[in-house]
């Protein structure tokens, strides 16, 4: 099975399956960090009221992003920050403000745009559902998700005859685009999204609504140790960040050390350059109020920036058993023997020096196994938060991540002992590791 016995895994396994069927869209997953956290004992942060930071835990909700921070009793002038970062979003389908569209035959489809990177292939054929916030006229924000309404069927084999030996050629405008209804133009999307809701459709004023795959999360394999779902990018680290941040918050206020910070970004895979997202403000903002709040002037904000550090928590490739020649050839990172470190010369992981012997000190005290990832010269990677947040803040960053397999696929695979293994690393780094 791997590095974990069967019960810890069983338990953890769980709870994950749990967590991805309750966050369906980054408005959720924020929302039930949130509630958890509360839930946990920590103390809801309205963001236009004085900023807390008395001894305890404390969280703050902006849209599809969460934060949450763990002040010690004592804070001294070495205390810095131990901050882990991941974030909330993956490549869907968002639903167009025009919602929906009809054919000449009859058919009803729902109007969508593509959102992030997302392999096109592997949302044909699948059941649909929507996912979401309405924003109510009383100022109210709801979140929804429906049962399955949509699909986009795949050409049949026998009108195309090529796609087989000369590959699928998609266009996303045409070819992407979910069928709901047929031969009924009183079909109303909203309506139908509002009944979900247990709302009044013209209560509704305006919306957020994604479609994502209505197949829930399940393990498989030779003993049930692999874990299909969406969106594991990245609410993999999103979910192992929590469930240590849960563990640390149950042996109470921490009497000394770093202020933890739990940061899930939105809007990572169009680029973080929003309010919600890595390139903003919000991770900055957090910090500075923090450590205003506990009266420390310009240079010590400065000071306590300098005593930090940051994990950029997202997810790592897993070398593939059908393509390993993509990776480089001496590095092959195989999912189940551990969360992996993320590095790239030209900084497009922020991972240095500095950052390798951090991530390899709270594995050690986790008693967790680590890879390493570099990419093939001839295929260069993607990026994270970590590179964002390091230019914004100044502060030491180290990119990991939990391998997988399909990445940015309508249906990811992962390791249940990773997912673990991520989790006992990040609250190692945060008890001081």
């Amino acid at each position: 099975m791997g590095y974990f016995d069967y019960s810890e895994t069983d338990v953890h396994t769980i709870d994950y399956q749990h967590f991805l069927l309750d966050s369906p869209s980054p408005y959720h997953a924020a929302d039930l960090v949130a509630q958890r956290l509360v839930d946990a004992g920590f103390t809801r942060q309205d963001e236009t009221e004085p900023w807390n930071a008395s001894p305890g835990g404390h969280v703050m909700v902006r849209g599809g992003a969460v934060a949450a921070w763990v002040v010690p009793t004592s804070v001294t002038e070495q205390t810095g920050f131990r901050i882990v970062g991941a974030h909330t979003d993956s490549p869907v389908f968002h639903v167009k403000p025009s919602l929906t569209s009809s054919t000449a035959d009859g058919w009803g489809q729902i109007d969508v745009e593509v959102y992030g990177g997302m392999m096109w292939n592997s949302w044909l054929d699948r059941e649909l559902a929507v996912a979401g916030r309405l924003m109510m006229k009383d100022g109210r924000q709801v979140l929804v998700r429906t049962g399955a309404l949509a699909r986009i069927p795949q050409l049949a084999i026998h009108l195309d005859r090529g796609v087989n030996p000369e590959g699928l050629k998609l266009d996303p405008q045409k070819h992407l685009h979910p069928v709901w209804t047929v031969d009924n133009s009183e079909a109303n999307f909203m309506a139908e999204v509002a009944k979900y809701a247990g709302v009044n459709v013209k209560d509704i004023v305006s919306h957020d609504l994604i479609l994502i795959p209505q197949q829930g999360p399940a393990t498989f394999g030779e003993s049930g140790q692999f874990f299909a779902a969406g969106q594991q990018d990245n609410l993999s680290s999103v979910h192992a960040a929590l469930t240590a941040f849960e563990r640390l918050t149950k042996a109470g206020t921490p009497t000394d050390g770093d202020v933890r910070i739990f940061m899930c970004f939105n809007h990572e895979e169009i680029g973080s350059a929003t309010r919600e997202g890595a390139a903003g403000p919000i991770l900055q903002t957090v910090l500075e109020r923090t450590a205003y709040a506990l009266n420390r002037d310009a240079d010590g904000v400065a000071r306590m920036f300098a005593a930090s550090s940051c994990i950029s928590a997202d997810a790592a490739h897993s070398v593939h058993p059908n393509y390993a020649e993509y990776h480089d050839p001496a590095t092959h990172p195989v999912m189940g023997r551990g969360p992996v470190l993320k590095i790239n010369a030209n900084q497009r992981y922020a991972t240095d020096g500095e950052g390798i012997a951090l991530w390899h000190r709270a594995c050690a005290a986790a008693g967790v196994p680590s890879q390493d990832f570099v990419s093939n010269n001839a295929m260069p990677c993607g990026s994270t938060i970590g590179p964002i947040t390091a230019t914004r803040l100044g502060i030491l960053t180290v990119d990991v991540g939990v391998g997988l397999l399909s990445m940015h696929s309508a249906r990811e695979m992962s390791h249940v002992n990773d997912l673990i293994g991520m989790s006992k690393a990040l609250e190692a780094y945060w008890l001081g590791a």
